[in-house]
């Protein structure tokens, strides 16, 4: 069993710029890639970026290519995922995910999900 604990959402301005941490704890995460996803509103939960266990392997949806950047640190269990240039039809519920295979985009390959943290940007 994975645990992951999602933090750094909160208020932005529209053009601002924040930092999610997903923090993974219990059963040993070697071997795991990672996943963003997002839920706003009304909506489904869609797929943001995918990171494999080595970091060399990164995916992104084009709605964020060129403002996300998904990275993490295996020493410290941790993935990141940095948005800028952050717009309102990013507000959403993000959520990070984890993968006993390899990085992919669909959602039900993910084997464990943390609680998501809240994103709202502003206009």
């Amino acid at each position: 069993q994975v645990q992951l604990v999602e933090s750094g959402g909160g208020l932005v301005q529209a053009g601002g710029s924040l930092r999610l941490s997903c923090a993974a704890s219990g059963r040993t995460f070697v071997g795991y890639a990672m996943g963003w996803f997002r839920q706003a509103p009304g909506k489904e939960r869609e797929f943001v970026a995918a990171i494999s266990w080595s970091g060399g392997n990164r995916y992104y949806a084009d709605s964020v290519k060129g403002r996300f950047t998904i990275s993490r640190d295996n020493a410290k269990n941790t993935v990141y995922l940095q948005m800028s240039s952050l717009k309102p039809e990013d507000t959403a519920v993000y959520y990070c995910a984890a993968n006993r295979g390899v990085a992919t985009m669909t959602l039900d390959e993910y084997d464990y999900w943390g609680q998501g943290t809240q994103v709202t940007v502003s206009s």
